[in-house]
């Protein structure tokens, strides 16, 4: 199916205040602005949209893509006010503090659902709310180290390795907290009530791992590292190297898949040896290692790309955004760059690109005027220091 182009957004229409943080909401940000809803990132004053972007141009922090800026100085008595009246107007809230934070400031749950019963309060952590250590400092690497997916991970004779940031921040933090908004969106439709989403990192990875700890319950994965199916443990299910130094994936799970590898690799199966027999390993391992270490990746490109070999190269970065694969798809921004688009897509909704990042402040004036606050209003806000205005680039004047 194709995409209707004049289809409006799935969440057109949804207005989400962002009070600015680290990682994990930001992504939740984007995701939601991505899908149409209005978000507008809650700033301070002076600073980067972002805290990971320090000097650097804040419109290249993509996770900040489709907001509108508005910059407040959280500790002036004003501004709580002014967080209060658009609070009445949202539905939905998103921060990424600390707990107790966001009730020291005056903006906790209790007081926000106060103002508007129908908010739905989303709450980004690594520990969660509560709990012995919700109140200690943390990272991504700390958070799904206490679920398990850490310590399975990696070759076994080496320390536990770990997927980046991914796993933790993005796929067990912002795209729980997104789709806990989501879920939080419907019951407020539905029921006129919001609620208040508790979305841990540590929980959301706990989630990820639930087949895991199901064939664990079954007796068919083992608590050893390189031991099973899915970690590399099978000589079929693995990334080798090729003779140019560049990496190759292969994935041959089932049986006619493993048989279409070793028919396009001219291996025989009757001298391969028997899968089924784990002593016969190794052997497997070491015959496809030479192998694949007798081409270039090229090579193996061409011999088993588009096959149900389950083949892929392995790419960086930079050649990701230039696989061909990944241009049909659209996978990134038109024009060559490497900022990826939306996802999912939608048959009748459409999710463009959504507009580059702002800068901390420089929509102050209009955020505040759409919600019903007077010009002159606005103008002693400016001049109280409660919020901020920034030129939409550095060159001009933000008066």
């Amino acid at each position: 199916m194709t995409q209707t182009p004049s289809a409006a957004p799935p969440l057109e229409g949804l207005r989400i205040l962002e009070f600015a943080g680290l990682g994990p909401g930001p992504f939740a940000g984007m995701m939601l602005a991505d899908m149409g809803a209005e978000v507008i990132r809650i700033d301070r004053p002076g600073g980067g949209v972002s805290p990971t972007v320090g000097t650097a141009d804040p419109t290249l922090d993509y996770l900040a893509r489709g907001r509108r800026s508005l910059a407040l100085n959280l500790k002036a008595p004003e501004a709580k006010e002014i967080a209060l009246r658009l609070i009445e107007g949202a539905d939905g809230l998103i921060e990424g503090y600390r707990p107790g934070v966001m009730e020291r400031l005056g903006l906790g749950p209790e007081v926000a659902l106060a103002r508007n019963p129908r908010l739905v309060y989303g709450r980004m952590t690594g520990w969660g709310q509560a709990g012995p250590v919700s109140h200690s400092a943390g990272h991504d690497l700390n958070y799904i180290a206490i679920t398990g997916a850490l310590w399975a991970s990696g070759p076994a004779d080496r320390a536990p390795a770990f997927p980046m940031n991914l796993l933790g921040d993005f796929g067990g933090g912002g795209m729980f907290l997104a789709y806990g908004m989501v879920a939080g969106f419907l019951k407020a439709a539905r029921t006129g009530q919001g609620d208040v989403i508790d979305a841990a990192i540590c929980d959301g990875t706990h989630a990820l791992m639930a087949m895991i700890h199901s064939m664990r319950a079954m007796g068919r994965w083992q608590d050893a590292r390189q031991a099973n199916a899915l970690d590399g443990g099978v000589p079929w299910y693995g990334v080798y190297e090729c003779s140019d130094g560049r990496w190759i994936s292969i994935g041959a799970l089932e049986p006619q898949f493993w048989a279409k590898l070793l028919e396009l690799l001219n291996l025989d199966p009757a001298t391969i040896g028997d899968r089924a027999d784990r002593s016969t390993w190794p052997a497997i391992r070491k015959t496809l290692t030479e192998v694949f270490l007798s081409a270039d990746r090229d090579h193996w490109c061409a011999l088993l790309e588009g096959t149900d070999a389950c083949f892929a190269p392995v790419l960086s970065p930079a050649e990701a955004a230039a696989y061909p694969h990944n241009i049909a798809r659209g996978a990134f921004a038109p024009g060559g760059g490497d900022q990826p688009m939306p996802a999912p897509r939608f048959a009748h909704a459409a999710t463009p690109l959504p507009g580059l990042p702002p800068r901390a402040g420089q929509d102050s004036r209009a955020v505040l005027e759409d919600a019903g606050f007077a010009t002159e209003e606005v103008a002693e806000l400016i001049r109280s220091g409660a919020v901020a205005c920034a030129p939409a680039h550095p060159e001009e004047d933000p008066t």
